[in-house]
């Protein structure tokens, strides 16, 4: 195979993680800034969050639309404690909580570099509220998938389907980039090119040796 021959034709990528700061960065300032036990915290998002959680849990109902992001912010903060005794304010929990999650600017450059070349890019993003920089995903994306908006969230095996027939391409045509292992690992169960992002240069690393390399300027 030459080693600028395309090996395929869509780049599918998370948000929160991946186009933006690290979570447990972000989570950390949120943490230290309203002075949250991070015990607490740690222990109601395995609860929630885990492998074992309940398939009815308040992030899977929030994520698939089911529960409303104020009634979501009410149970999380009941959950929660702070360090001095202050009750934390459920109004407006979530846009705090999510207040440093800024785009990362070498994987905003990295997706503009990508769709330049002509491949299709796809956001497909397990949505916590709305609050998304829609001007943003407008200019890096052709294809759009919130959770939220569609009743499914990933790792169900469904959220990638309805994606892969959005975009009218086979799944071993497509690859998906997520920091989350379970994530990763439900796409490539649908049959996927996936990998799990920690940061910009072994994400571009991944892209282009999928995409060759000269496409990407990137050395491997």
């Amino acid at each position: 195979m030459a080693d600028n021959e395309r090996r395929v034709d869509a780049v599918v990528l998370d948000w929160g993680g991946v186009l933006t700061v690290s979570v447990p960065a972000f989570i950390q300032d949120w943490l230290t800034r309203e002075n949250i036990d991070r015990d607490r915290y740690s222990a109601t998002m395995r609860a929630w969050m885990g492998r074992d959680a309940a398939p009815d849990n308040p992030v899977h109902r929030l994520e698939t639309g089911e529960l409303a992001a104020d009634e979501f912010e009410a149970l999380l903060a009941a959950e929660l404690t702070t360090l001095d005794g202050r009750e934390i304010a459920a109004q407006g929990l979530l846009r705090r909580m999510f207040g440093s999650a800024t785009p990362d600017p070498a994987m905003v450059d990295l997706v503009r570099t990508v769709r330049d070349t002509g491949v299709t890019t796809v956001l497909l993003s397990n949505s916590w509220g709305e609050g998304y920089p829609e001007d943003l995903l407008l200019e890096l994306f052709d294809t759009i998938v919130i959770s939220g908006r569609i009743g499914l969230r990933k790792p169900d095996p469904r959220i990638f389907t309805h994606t892969l027939d959005l975009i009218g391409l086979p799944a071993h045509r497509c690859v998906f980039l997520d920091d989350a292992p379970v994530n990763v690992e439900g796409a490539r169960a649908v049959g996927l090119h996936a990998h799990r992002h920690t940061d910009a240069d072994s994400s571009r690393a991944v892209l282009a040796d999928l995409l060759g390399h000269d496409l990407l300027g990137a050395t491997l």
